[in-house]
């Protein structure tokens, strides 16, 4: 996995990432202090990412490649590369890979790291 830094214009070509054929995270954002979360997601031909909400944070999905399906409340859309999807907070969604596979970025604001301490 490629690692973000600071100094980098284009930290990432993100076609030539998901064209290895690997599954899983290829390509995080690494830099401390960021304000966005970013991934690049692969799935292969024909796995599948389970109905699930966010319940905190909308999400942004950008297909870089393959095809497959994105099932929300509203029905399936299929979904190629330049597709953009808009994911509120709190609805549920799942992905599906086609027979090529799919790899896809996410973007999210940051997640606070976890902290110990007591509430106030």
């Amino acid at each position: 996995m490629r690692e973000h830094t600071p100094s980098e214009a284009v930290p990432a070509n993100l076609r030539e990432i998901a064209a290895t054929g690997a599954a899983g995270i290829l390509w995080r954002l690494r830099e401390e202090g960021r304000q966005l979360d970013a991934n690049l997601v692969r799935l292969a031909a024909g796995e599948r990412i389970d109905q699930h909400a966010e319940p905190d944070l909308d999400v942004l999905l950008v297909v870089v490649s393959g095809a497959g399906t994105l099932t929300t409340g509203d029905g399936a859309v299929g979904l190629t590369p330049g597709a953009l999807a808009w994911l509120a907070h709190g609805r549920a969604r799942a992905v599906e890979a086609g027979p090529e596979g799919l790899s896809y970025l996410t973007v999210h604001r940051r997640r606070p790291g976890l902290r110990i301490g007591f509430r106030s």
